[in-house]
């Protein structure tokens, strides 16, 4: 594996860490477990910031974060966005196309190593799964694409069927909670080859009764979309911002502790 010195996370909720609290009134999330893994994995120590901002679009991370990375001077990246932009009432591809473009060309002529995935398929988890699955789709050529010119590492998620288990969401079906997290970490490091992770992230959880039946089925949708959808919709129909007052968790690179140790340093 390669060792590196500084990673940078950019983003939007998911990279934050939404709905994986950390016990002190924050958010941990996968970044911050990814960071750990890796630091554990390396006889050198690893700075880790943070600069995610929950709500944003792709453009706004973009143009609020990716700058101040690059001059954080990370030799490793994750570039994750996009979502907020498929959910959103209109989804301007071509401009998600450019920004992934730019982004990840700007950071790969640095030599810094780019990390992202795709999203998985989430017709199981979400009553509009079905209708934004032709929108996730197109998201996912998108990162595939732009990966795949620039050189970067993907993790393409929508070829494991773990990932769209509904046991690793959160009750709003668009966070992962905490074992989805989890898994999201495991298997970013196994991409990146860090030393004791393997592929058991991507084995599917002990089977448990899942079928429901029709009518509670509906009813459980119907208290989702009063909860969490409805409140929203009203927000992106008025055009409110999503992350407003939010700032980065990590803006500071700092030295993440390993918790284990090793006797080759």
């Amino acid at each position: 594996m390669s060792l590196f010195r500084r990673y940078v996370a950019i983003g939007d909720s998911s990279t934050e860490g939404l709905e994986d609290p950390d016990g002190h009134g924050g958010y941990r999330g996968w970044a911050d477990r990814l960071a750990q893994h890796i630091a554990d994995g390396q006889p050198k120590p690893l700075d880790y910031a943070n600069l995610a901002v929950r709500g944003l679009k792709l453009h706004e991370i973009r143009t609020s974060q990716f700058d101040r990375a690059i001059a954080l001077e990370p030799d490793l990246m994750t570039i994750f966005g996009g979502v907020n932009d498929v959910i959103a009432l209109w989804c301007d591809f071509a401009a998600i196309r450019t920004d992934y473009a730019d982004m990840f060309a700007r950071a790969r002529a640095r030599d810094i190593t780019v990390l992202t995935f795709t999203m998985p398929d989430t017709t199981a988890m979400n009553p509009l799964g079905r209708h934004l699955q032709d929108r996730m789709d197109q998201l996912n050529d998108i990162i595939r694409d732009a990966a795949h010119t620039y050189s970067a590492l993907v993790l393409d998620f929508q070829e494991y069927p773990i990932a769209g288990d509904p046991r690793l969401w959160f009750e709003d079906r668009l966070h992962g909670n905490p074992l989805g997290h989890e898994r999201v970490a495991a298997a970013l490091a196994w991409c990146l080859g860090v030393e004791g992770m393997d592929d058991a992230w991507s084995q599917a959880l002990e089977d448990e009764l899942t079928h429901r039946r029709r009518s509670e089925r509906i009813g459980r949708d119907f208290d989702w979309a009063v909860r969490y959808l409805a409140p929203w919709l009203g927000r992106g129909i008025r055009g409110g911002p999503y992350g407003a007052n939010i700032t980065a968790k990590r803006p500071v690179p700092t030295v993440v502790p390993r918790r284990t140790v090793r006797t080759d340093d």
